[in-house]
């Protein structure tokens, strides 16, 4: 027993020791009642209780399925939209894509309180769907994505006074009606849309804030093509059948580039061209290498038209690169058909005979007088009278040298009429060296100040 109790006693004094130990001084105990980190712990678990308790109270007999304000005034909601980027624009699918931040702020009595230590509330999205919240729509999206990653993108934020600030991060592929009469050479106005879905004008009001509408540093935007040029807020009223609707619309102004479609259209027919006023300088008894010089160029501009016509939807109408590369096909074809007229009129030159031709010019290239012709039986071939000599002379195979065009030498001190234009067919890729590059540098200066300054 004596030695049972004797254990017990030097247990008790142990504990004691320990207690006491570890027991901190008077002073010691005060510094840490009174240190700031023990006084940051503690207030926000004070601040935890003052928001649980504001919430539930909140959101005790509170009815989200009501706008604010309902049957008493209309709800007016202030929007803002802050532009993360702008692109692609899809000129074939009529659509533009565009990454923002969509804020809308909106009063309801219903959420006032009274803190002198809360004036401000900032939720995360969980509380997003135990509030009303304004059915705002996008009338030209097609599609609409909200962000999710990490968590949902949204902000709720409630102030004291009952005013709520909501904002959510989405990206929208919206229609552009994209006017191509002047593609590539095109500017546009793409606009974003968006109203209520439900509620009248005498039951939600969208108004823009201030500086409504801000935008990022553009050089991370994909606008691959276009120059952002600027930006226009409007408001208008959309008359339904169902009420009159406010509508909200900014519109992005972009300018194309002409760049890319320079280098992949415009040069190459230009090129191509060129190319095809080469069979004006080679001989025209190599039909060979003309004709494939020919065919070659039409082809390659066939080739070029299909690929420009791949960037663009199947518009009905005629787009300005439509108009050029149509009239760079027709300066090809044109040069082809200038060497078919010419072989055709060389092929069917016969020379008189020696005799007529010493009978009719001398050795100095000037006339003499042959003797008068006997008149030529019907059927044959025609004779012709010169009004201005008294003798006849004949043209050759049966051809009308009085015509405007003439095919032969021996028409030029014959049969021409006084007052005509002598054009020898035989000179015909003379002509054509000045009338082609001549027409296609005109083309070009009429189109170009056309299209870019008028």
């Amino acid at each position: 027993m004596t030695i049972k109790l004797r254990v017990v006693l030097f247990s008790l004094v142990v504990v004691v020791g320990a207690v006491r130990c570890q027991q901190p001084s008077g002073g010691d105990h005060d510094e840490e009642l009174h240190h700031p980190a023990v006084n940051q712990m503690r207030a926000p678990r004070s601040h935890q209780e003052d928001a649980t308790l504001i919430l539930n109270n909140l959101l005790k007999d509170y009815d989200r399925t009501l706008r604010p304000d309902i049957g008493v005034k209309p709800t007016v909601v202030d929007v803002g939209i802050y532009v993360n980027s702008i692109g692609p624009v899809s000129s074939i699918d009529m659509e533009y894509q565009i990454d923002i931040i969509f804020a809308q702020t909106w009063v309801d009595t219903r959420l006032r309180y009274n803190s002198s230590s809360m004036r401000i509330l900032t939720l995360n999205s969980n509380m997003v769907g135990l509030i009303w919240l304004p059915d705002t729509i996008f009338r030209n999206s097609k599609t609409a994505d909200s962000h999710w990653i990490t968590t949902p993108n949204q902000l709720l934020r409630i102030r004291d006074n009952g005013k709520i600030l909501y904002t959510l991060r989405m990206t929208i592929n919206a229609e552009c009606q994209l006017q191509l009469h002047n593609f590539p050479m095109d500017e546009h106005s793409c606009p974003l849309v968006f109203s209520s879905y439900g509620y009248p004008r005498d039951e939600i009001v969208y108004k823009w804030k201030r500086n409504s509408v801000e935008t990022s540093d553009q050089k991370y935007w994909r606008l691959y093509q276009f120059d952002f040029m600027g930006l226009r807020n409007t408001s208008d009223v959309l008359a339904t059948t169902a009420g009159d609707y406010v509508l909200m619309t900014v519109y992005f102004d972009l300018s194309r580039r002409m760049g890319y479609f320079t280098i992949q259209t415009y040069i190459p027919c230009i090129l191509t061209v060129v190319l095809s006023w080469v069979s004006f300088w080679i001989k025209s008894d190599a039909t060979p290498a003309r004709t494939a010089l020919g065919i070659t160029t039409v082809l390659t501009m066939t080739t070029l038209s299909t690929v420009a016509r791949n960037s663009l939807p199947r518009v009905s109408y005629v787009t300005a690169m439509d108009l050029f590369v149509t009239v760079c096909f027709l300066f090809v074809f044109a040069a082809m058909i200038e060497y078919a007229m010419l072989n055709y009129c060389s092929s069917g030159v016969r020379r008189p005979p020696a005799k007529r031709q010493k009978s009719t010019y001398s050795s100095l290239g000037t006339r003499r007088r042959p003797p008068r012709a006997p008149a030529a039986p019907r059927g044959h071939a025609p004779y012709w009278q010169d009004r201005h000599d008294d003798f006849p002379e004949r043209c050759l195979d049966g051809k009308d040298c009085q015509s405007f065009f003439c095919c032969y030498d021996e028409c030029k001190d014959g049969g021409w009429r006084k007052g005509r234009v002598h054009l020898n067919i035989g000179e015909l890729d003379s002509y054509s060296r000045v009338f082609f590059p001549t027409s296609f540098l005109l083309f070009n200066i009429v189109y170009w100040v056309s299209y870019l300054y008028l």
